[in-house]
């Protein structure tokens, strides 16, 4: 099927096309990457802690990096990204008003954070914070995942909780 016919009759998406020439433009969401814990990480209190993503599910693009714990844009890739990070933490004990944030780092650098959950005090609770956000990168920043606490002691972050992902946003 020529194109002039294409365009004066429709397209059936239903067809098979074959293609003799590169096609431009059709976007895709890669690069892409859906990393997780290989075991539950201890948190200590008071501190920004790098979130130890060092198990890949899929990493389309070998852009994330299992020592680092961080997603680095690759060659030609620049544009706007999704990024999702969930973590969890196990039977807390914290007093109530205990903080808990999640933080995207970019380039080493906060750059968007979930805010406070607050805890109410409960030992049997698994505070999780889940916290989606947007970015538009350039060839080699990087972003990571980090996790926050005051909840006066250690917290064990559960590798059952513990998720990053992220893919460039075809077309935008």
């Amino acid at each position: 099927m020529t194109l002039i016919k294409a365009r004066s009759r429709g397209i059936n998406l239903a067809d098979n096309f074959a293609f003799t020439g590169t096609v431009s433009g059709a976007g895709g969401n890669t690069p892409a990457f859906f990393v997780k814990l290989s075991g539950n990480q201890t948190i200590n209190n008071d501190s920004v802690t790098t979130m130890a993503f060092n198990t890949e599910v899929y990493d389309s693009d070998s852009a994330f990096d299992t020592s680092t714990y961080r997603f680095t844009v690759p060659s030609g890739q620049a544009g706007k990204y999704i990024f999702t990070a969930t973590g969890g933490f196990s039977n807390s004990d914290a007093a109530t008003a205990a903080r808990y944030q999640l933080m995207f780092y970019k380039n080493n650098s906060l750059a968007d954070f979930s805010g406070d959950f607050a805890q109410a005090q409960n030992s049997s609770a698994d505070p999780t914070l889940n916290f989606t956000t947007q970015f538009d990168l350039s060839v080699g920043d990087y972003i990571d995942a980090r996790i926050y606490h005051n909840a006066s002691s250690t917290e064990i972050l559960q590798s059952a909780y513990a998720r990053f992902f992220g893919f460039k946003i075809g077309g935008a």
